[in-house]
């Protein structure tokens, strides 16, 4: 994305340095005017300002930054911290308060009286302003000016005045308030053409997770709601809310093979593209090495495939996946299986969705495997988000022409019928997975319980993992309750395990 871009002859839109941020604002903040970042400590605004002026400097744009909780020192080692340089021709540093002014001599001046005072640090930054002649401005923090105005009305009146000024020299500003001393007005966000909040949730376990908003924009359209952003070495990565409207794709409909005959037959034809399959099951029943079975297929056809793992890791996944015939690893090296281990406590739902969107728009992947859904869950402040979430992701998976298969693990080792979230009504076709017990054996069987796309099979059919991948047997009509968990035998049907040649 460009950092500037037209928006009428006599404005232009002022790149933040952060392209997730940018795409938010459809094109980054309108220039020469005046917006509060709202968050509290450790929310990420002073990189996020210092992203904004490095951003400006990048177009030849000089830029000031004006402290007054945080020395220059200070600002120059967060700098570091992500690899960034201060120490820029056009970049300058300006300390309202120094340490010299922090002496025993300068106690009066700087405590008494509060008009005198506030009056100072304005006439400060003007000076600052004019010596420079910067485009962009970032001013860090609002809380000690309103502490140093001690009444609303003289504090509105500086900041007003600061407004004007800006505006008279044509600078962008960034106005830092870290919420310390927030007395409850709301004065300072209808002055500021622009106002986004930027908040950290701090759960139980796992990293804090943290997220922004534009709460009011001037004149520009914005994408509004909650977006996920990660702060870490190399700065701040904005993930911007998935609206599956605005990614719609015109694909080919077609129904392609899961890689065995019966059950694509289950499924009416097998797995039909811009649908989304879940698999549904005990644990061990089968469900991952299905859904393997399916992308391995998939990428035999020549398509890219994603996994996205939450619940095993690649040590044990892939030495089971060789033992059924699948080389998992020179696809990989080819570049054709596109694996990720993934950590629920740490990943959020908008980062996630920001991999899914780069692998299928960047990487061309045409299959994609969320394993499972039980652990992306965890990573969700409540099942209402997931369900949103979800629902979006899905969406856009679909519009894609994009085969995704969901796997969901229910209750127990031979499982209860329960889990933990019905994501049945968002799936277009939904595999349920059971054990049942015959002959004194612990065998599995696969039944096509819903089908949006095409007319499935409505009988209960054994499966088992052979050598071969995944072998599915002729219609249980000699069995009774073995979706219920509760099997009976009533003929002489033929078991997978009768026959020495697979099926």
């Amino acid at each position: 994305m460009p950092t500037l871009s037209k928006i009428h002859p006599l404005e232009t839109r002022a790149s933040t340095g952060i392209t997730g941020l940018d795409n938010v604002l459809h094109g980054g903040l309108p220039g020469g005017h005046l917006y509060l970042f709202e968050g509290e400590p450790g929310t990420g605004k002073t990189t996020l300002g210092i992203h904004f002026l490095l951003a400006g400097l990048k177009v030849g744009e000089t830029g000031l930054y004006v402290t007054l909780s945080e020395t220059g020192e200070e600002l120059k080692t967060v700098a570091q911290s992500h690899g960034w340089d201060l120490e820029q021709p056009g970049l300058s540093i300006f300390e309202l308060v120094s340490a010299d002014e922090l002496g025993p001599e300068a106690e009066q001046s700087i405590i008494h009286p509060a008009e005198l005072e506030l009056s100072e640090t304005v006439q400060g930054v003007m000076k600052q302003v004019q010596a420079t002649r910067p485009k962009r401005v970032v001013f860090d923090s609002l809380s000690e000016m309103r502490l140093l105005a001690q009444d609303p009305l003289r504090y509105r009146r500086q900041v007003l005045a600061l407004k004007h000024f800006f505006a008279r020299h044509g600078c962008t500003v960034l106005m830092l308030d870290d919420l310390s001393a927030r007395t409850g007005d709301m004065q300072l966000r209808s002055i500021a053409h622009g106002v986004i909040w930027l908040h950290q949730v701090v759960g139980e376990y796992g990293a804090d997770k943290r997220y922004l908003r534009v709460a009011k924009m001037r004149g520009i359209k914005f994408r509004s709601g909650e977006h996920d952003f990660t702060l870490d070495t190399g700065g701040i990565q904005v993930f911007p809310r998935l609206v599956a409207a605005e990614h719609h794709k015109v694909f080919h409909a077609e129904s392609v093979s899961t890689g065995n005959a019966a059950f694509d037959a289950a499924l009416g034809g097998g797995l039909a593209r811009g649908s989304n399959t879940l698999f549904v099951g005990p644990s061990g029943v089968g469900k991952t090495t299905t859904a393997l079975a399916c992308v391995y297929t998939a990428m035999q056809r020549g398509e890219k495939a994603a996994y996205y793992l939450f619940d095993e890791g690649l040590g044990t996944l892939l030495p089971r996946a060789n033992a059924l015939g699948y080389r998992l690893e020179e696809a990989m090296e080819r570049g054709n299986f596109l694996i990720s281990t993934l950590d629920p406590a740490e990943v959020t739902a908008g980062e996630f969705a920001a991999r899914v969107r780069h692998a299928v728009e960047v990487d061309g992947v045409r299959a994609v495997v969320i394993d499972s859904l039980n652990a992306y869950l965890q990573a969700m402040p409540g099942s209402k988000f997931l369900l949103l979430q979800m629902h979006e992701l899905l969406t856009y998976l679909n519009q894609r022409g994009i085969i995704t298969i969901l796997v969901l693990g229910q209750h127990g080792v031979l499982g209860e019928g329960r889990q933990d979230i019905d994501l049945s009504y968002l799936s277009d076709a939904v595999v349920m997975f059971r054990y049942f017990e015959a002959r004194g054996n612990l065998l599995k069987a696969l039944s096509v319980t819903k089908s949006r796309t095409s007319q499935h099979a409505t009988t209960i059919h054994e499966f088992r993992l052979g050598p071969d991948g995944v072998e599915v047997g002729e219609a249980l009509t000699d069995f009774e309750g073995v979706v219920a968990g509760v099997s009976r035998y009533t003929g002489n049907l033929a078991l997978l395990a009768d026959n020495t040649a697979p099926r």
